[in-house]
């Protein structure tokens, strides 16, 4: 469905995205993890032909070639940016049908389609609210909703939950496990709790490399081992106990980690879940025990070893690399942005009640409305009022 074959995209001297090669199989849910600076949002934006690679053996989606068949591909793209590009001045509804109309969508599918994808997001009450009014995660849900109008083969999703609060946040992810299931999914983020609730599946970028590919299961177990078990218990002698549990068959190695109020800690290393032996010898010999638990390499710290180097990695924290949005604003391509940003919105202030617009929209004719006018619900399908525009 996506391949990616050495990719590599320059902004001057800097090398953003650097020999980059991976694929995405029909119905797969991969997660694009990363720091700050990266290279994630890059990669994205050349998929989905908003920004031409420097160099690329291979860079096609659903067969097609981003850089010579572009509109074939954004046909089967929904693209949710990091920062969502709405209209503050349309409201929900509005927004929706000019997206649709801009796909190429007929009327008669957009009236079936967009009560349908505000129902699947969960803002079908908001339909009427103007976009600038809605809080961040409403905006987060409308943009998927323009993402998902289309009924895209492709998701591309950059920071779906960036800038949210927790309860948002889980929102926005139950809302993306549940699109999972029907799309192939790319989601780009810093936050190691959207990959390991959503994507089986993780490509871990560093410095514009990938540094590592796999399911999470598979990452642990190559890139860290398959883990240790946490053993305490009141021990009488802790060498002895030592020598005791490095007998067990299957056991590699055993470590005293010091003491916990009256009892001894170890770290018991082998193959396989050694719990039941070590339980077996702790009754055998009569050792009061407080703790025996099986404890796997997290995903958290996977990440550090491989973007910070394991050891390294306070050390090396303050040389991070800068953040990627400011590179790429010093892109020597131009990015035609027509969407206000969102400095621009929240400066601007507030619609008077009475105030007249005249609807940008290329379907509404030069329509205009009131503001504080509900939608004519028959009026025409650019769902402005029909004064001054034709039938």
């Amino acid at each position: 469905m996506i391949e990616v074959a050495h990719l590599t995209r320059r902004f001057g001297q800097h090398v953003a995205v650097d020999d980059v090669s991976f694929h995405l199989d029909q119905g797969e849910v991969v997660g694009f993890l990363g720091p700050n600076g990266a290279g994630k949002t890059t990669t994205m934006r050349m998929l989905t032909g908003f920004l031409p690679a420097t160099s690329a053996q291979k860079l096609e989606v659903a067969g097609f070639d981003v850089l010579r068949k572009s509109l074939d591909v954004r046909r089967r793209i929904g693209y949710l940016p990091e920062a969502v590009p709405l209209y503050d001045e349309m409201r929900v509804r509005e927004m929706l049908l000019f997206q649709g109309r801009l796909h190429g969508m007929s009327r008669g599918d957009l009236r079936s389609a967009v009560p349908d994808v505000l129902d699947r997001v969960g803002v079908r009450d908001r339909e009427r609210q103007l976009v600038g009014t809605l809080s961040r995660g409403l905006r987060q849900r409308v943009g998927l909703a323009v993402a998902l109008l289309p009924k895209p083969e492709v998701l591309i999703l950059d920071e779906p939950t960036s800038g949210l609060d927790p309860i948002q946040r889980r929102e926005v992810r139950a809302l993306i496990a549940e699109l999972a299931s029907e799309h192939t999914v790319l989601l780009s983020t810093h936050i190691l709790a959207e990959i390991e609730s959503i994507a089986p599946r993780v490509i871990v970028l560093s410095e514009g490399r990938v540094v590592a590919d796999g399911t999470q299961d598979q990452l642990v177990q190559n890139l860290a081992g398959t883990g240790h078990v946490r053993f305490e218990a009141v021990a009488g002698n802790p060498a002895e106990a030592v020598k005791l549990l490095s007998s067990l068959p299957g056991v590699t190695r055993a470590d005293e980690c010091g003491r916990v109020g009256i009892h001894h800690a170890f770290e018991i290393h082998g193959e396989g879940d050694l719990r039941e032996d070590v339980g077996a010898l702790a009754a055998t010999q009569g050792w009061a025990v407080r703790e025996l638990s099986w404890h796997r390499p997290t995903l958290e710290e996977l990440f550090a070893r491989l973007v910070l180097g394991g050891e390294e990695a306070e050390a090396r924290a303050p040389e991070s690399p800068p953040v990627a949005a400011n590179t790429e604003a010093s892109s020597d391509v131009p990015l035609l942005d027509l969407a206000p940003s969102a400095d621009a919105s929240k400066a601007s202030p507030a619609p008077q009640e009475n105030k007249v617009i005249y609807s940008l929209n290329p379907f509404d004719r030069g329509q205009s409305r009131a503001l504080n006018e509900p939608i004519d619900p028959n009026a025409n399908d650019a769902g402005g009022s029909q004064t001054g525009g034709e039938q």
